[in-house]
């Protein structure tokens, strides 16, 4: 991993992860914190933030015991893309209401702080506004995506 990065390395480590995921180099468990922190040169916090992001984004699980197995959930798209793509698949409009935290969190089985940074996300590429005591609305629809 290189040491000097605009982002951090734990973001640099998942992402890396991701990709063995989802080309199929790791397709149950995943190699122990100990393995990766050797593989990645990274400390063991490292990994954790990197695993714990990933779990965030319904990648991952934590097994208690047995370490760190890939989601078998049907959906594999990150929190970011599945949250945008509420807009789309509640057939909301500009103007209308977004679904709040609590909905959102339910719905996708994640924690309030990974929906809120991906709210946060969403607002800050012009997706949703915020009106202080209404909640949050569409503010543009977004641009399709390809999926392979």
């Amino acid at each position: 991993m290189p040491q000097a990065s605009p982002r951090g390395i734990y973001l640099q480590v998942s992402e890396s992860l991701r990709q063995k995921i989802e080309s199929g180099d790791i397709a149950n468990t995943l190699p122990s914190e100990a393995a990766l922190m050797r593989s990645h040169g990274v400390a063991r916090n490292t990994i954790r933030r990197a695993l714990k992001a990933l779990e965030a984004d319904g990648v991952v699980e934590s097994a208690p015991g047995s370490g760190w197995h890939v989601a078998r959930g049907g959906d594999r798209r990150s929190l970011a893309e599945r949250m945008t793509d509420v807009i789309t698949e509640d057939s909301l409009s500009v103007g209308d209401t977004y679904p709040s935290e609590a909905k959102l969190c339910e719905r996708f089985g994640a924690s309030r702080t990974a929906v809120r940074r991906v709210l946060a996300q969403m607002e800050g590429n012009g997706l949703l506004a915020t009106v202080h005591g209404k909640g949050r609305t569409v503010r543009a629809l977004p641009t399709p995506t390809v999926r392979p």
